[in-house]
């Protein structure tokens, strides 16, 4: 309880990045530690201007940071930090990971296989079509999915996933007092209610910033095995989620699209480029066959590979 407070003050300071805070941790090992540094030893750290040095001791505010602490207690929210051993393995592997985050709903699931299913906000019938059907093929086989709780593809992956049984995670942009898109609210209590997950790194009263939405498609991308793209555009907050998976190495999906659409265009630049072409759940089994060979759940007797002839 006395540690996590000072958790609390390192995630508020939003004006130094993840970088620079794991390189805190480094040098300093705890957050109390660290609020006790004075200035001559914050500059010590490697990164740590007089600029990043001021700006940490100006942000010592304690009443506020137990006052925030109470507030996730109180709301059910479980801070999990970069030194615990809830912290999701796959996300360790970042350079960049965030130093702690803020979890509602099942945490188990964060370490189970999962798949990041991503895509345009303003997507075509074609785009939903696939993201339902083929999230609830991938939640009946046991697949968690992961996605941005946005308008467009991001809603129909959640949804699929539900309509199939399965568990899915949400990762959002802002803290959960400003959930955004609101109109997308009911649907993370659905998740929430059907054993799922919402998870964020910034506090509760952190609200909605564009800043705040590139980084968190690190982590969407971070937290999975692998990215399924269902459309795409090409300048767009969906190919940067696939630039941070190649940067971590993760196997990237691309649905083929019409390539008259502007929301196919993205995709099917990408299986240009060199990304697995996905037209079925199937084909994530065959990236990944030691991830379901041990599963008590035959495959999906409908599928096409589980066809008999």
């Amino acid at each position: 309880m006395e540690e996590l407070k000072y958790w609390v003050w390192l995630v508020s300071i939003l004006s130094i990045g993840s970088r620079k805070k794991l390189k805190l941790l480094e040098y300093f090992k705890t957050p109390s530690r660290l609020w006790k540094a004075k200035k001559e030893e914050l500059m010590q750290v490697e990164g740590i201007g007089e600029n990043s040095a001021e700006a940490i001791l100006q942000s010592k505010h304690e009443r506020e940071m137990v006052r925030t602490l109470e507030k996730i207690q109180k709301e059910n929210i479980e801070m999990i930090t970069v030194k615990d051993r809830e912290y999701p393995l796959k996300l360790h592997q970042l350079y960049d990971k965030p130093i702690a985050l803020l979890v509602k709903g099942d945490k188990k699931i964060l370490k189970e296989f999962s798949m990041a299913m991503i895509g345009c906000r303003k997507n075509t019938i074609y785009g939903e079509m696939v993201a339902r059907s083929l999230a609830k093929r991938m939640a009946q086989n046991a697949i968690v999915t992961v996605s941005g709780l946005a308008v467009g593809i991001d809603s129909f992956c959640h949804l699929g996933t539900l309509e199939g049984k399965g568990k899915t995670i949400g990762v959002i942009g802002s803290g959960f007092d400003y959930f955004y898109p609101k109109e997308n609210q009911k649907l993370a209590e659905r998740i929430l209610a059907e054993g799922g997950c919402l998870v964020s790194e910034y506090l509760p009263d952190e609200k909605p910033d564009k800043l705040h939405f590139v980084a968190r498609n690190r982590v969407i991308s971070g937290l999975v095995d692998g990215v399924v793209v269902i459309e795409a555009q090409e300048k767009s907050g969906t190919m940067l989620t696939v630039d941070f998976a190649l940067e971590q190495g993760k196997t990237v999906f691309a649905v083929p699209g019409n390539i008259n659409s502007v929301c196919s265009r993205g995709t099917n630049e990408l299986i240009k480029q060199g990304a697995k072409v996905l037209t079925d759940w199937e084909d994530i089994v065959e990236e990944y066959p030691l991830k379901f060979l041990h599963e008590k759940k035959p495959f999906d007797i409908m599928s096409k590979k589980g066809r008999k002839t």
